[in-house]
């Protein structure tokens, strides 16, 4: 027998994702947990009568005469960079449909995200029936991936929302207050380790928050680098910290979940719950309209097409390179909104929304590097 080294923990991949959704494909077994060996069956030993063909986790799912273990088997080598440079395109792309978020216009935010939660499940469906996975998941992980799929597609709401009553940065910024919730909410319902550098952070992100919000009560009622008025501002904001609250307790979720449940059922959940809200919402405030103009048709259109083409890219940037490394190459989706924002809406940040920014990137990118240690040190551990 050969022992297969078991891939990253889906937790930490789950955290390196800030106030974006993460789907992370599984590439191992179902019930091997991170960092566990997995057998590999050595040539000749399948056993007498199994009908199963024999596969290794560490090659997702090949057979054994592809397994990258097996002996005489060269390993591909991989591009250096290549999954950095995904993560970069998939921030760009989740930029741009930001933007388009901001172009829109009469559309609501509910119905944009009802349409990204089309294209999601048409993406998603084709999957589960080539897996075969099932369109409930396992009768003990169905209420987990339904709050999956209720705290994920609130978190897509609040967020695009937030896009279409504040600057661009701005709610770009307090999304990336997520990974802070999450190390949180993790020590409270995982029972994970908090420490001081955990804590630290958090008063980082926060301090980064109250420089963006810009509460009266510490900056006075005269306040300049707005859209709109101070009201849609402070609604905005909550709107953003709620989305990447929802957006932390799903990744805690997909913690508790672990590897137990494909990923393509993850998304599935995401985008049928998604739907529903949405249209329920749209119906009840009467706001379901089809947009009047060819441009926001479009625009509609290519926010699902760029949506979900970010989504892939970071998939994909997850599955060949580590966590804390995307993480942090993740923050580029502030440089490419503050670029955005300066380029086709024509609104100056000001400085206040820069050292906010300074104060969440540095939150964020602390909390990455400090799991990406831990997992470093956790795997080198069962290697010995």
């Amino acid at each position: 027998m050969v022992l297969c080294q078991g891939g990253e923990a889906a937790a930490a991949a789950v955290s390196a994702a800030g106030g974006k959704e993460p789907e992370v494909p599984l590439s191992q077994e179902d019930d091997a947990g991170p960092g566990q060996p997995q057998l590999c069956p050595a040539p000749g030993a399948e056993a007498a009568g199994a009908e199963e063909p024999r596969v290794c986790g560490c090659c997702s799912g090949l057979s054994w005469p592809r397994c990258c273990k097996a002996p005489g088997t060269k390993k591909k080598a991989s591009c250096p960079g290549l999954g950095l440079f995904y993560t970069v395109l998939a921030a760009f792309l989740f930029s741009v449909t930001s933007l388009f978020l901001k172009k829109i216009e009469d559309v609501h935010a509910v119905e944009v995200s009802a349409f990204r939660c089309v294209f999601q499940m048409a993406f998603v469906l084709p999957g589960l029936i080539y897996y075969k996975t099932g369109f409930l998941g396992p009768k003990g992980k169905r209420i987990y991936l339904f709050f999956r799929g209720f705290f994920g597609s609130s978190a897509m709401v609040l967020l695009y929302y937030a896009f279409q009553v504040m600057p661009l940065a701005d709610a770009t910024v307090l999304t990336f207050s997520s990974p802070v919730f999450t190390s949180l909410l993790a020590w409270i319902f995982l029972k994970e380790k908090y420490s001081i550098w955990d804590l630290l952070f958090t008063l980082f992100a926060i301090t980064g928050v109250v420089l963006i919000a810009r509460p009266p009560f510490l900056f006075g009622s005269n306040i300049t680098g707005i859209e709109g008025n101070y009201t849609d501002h402070l609604k905005g904001t909550i709107a953003a910290i709620t989305s990447a609250l929802s957006a932390a307790l799903t990744f805690v979720i997909l913690r508790k979940v672990g590897k137990s449940v494909h990923y393509f059922l993850s998304i599935w959940y995401y985008a049928v719950i998604g739907l529903t809200g949405c249209v329920i919402t749209l119906f009840l405030v009467n706001e379901w309209s089809l947009p009047y103009c060819g441009k926001d048709r479009v625009l509609l259109i290519l926010i699902g097409v760029l949506g979900l083409g970010g989504q892939i890219f970071l998939t994909k940037a997850l599955q060949i390179e580590k966590a804390g490394p995307v993480a942090i190459m993740r923050t580029m989706d502030v440089v490419f909104a503050f670029i955005l924002q300066i380029l086709f809406l024509n609104h100056l940040p000001t400085w206040w929304t820069v050292g906010g920014a300074l104060c969440v990137i540095a939150s964020s990118s602390g909390t990455a590097i400090r799991k990406w240690q831990q997992s470093s040190k956790k795997a080198k551990q069962n290697e010995i």
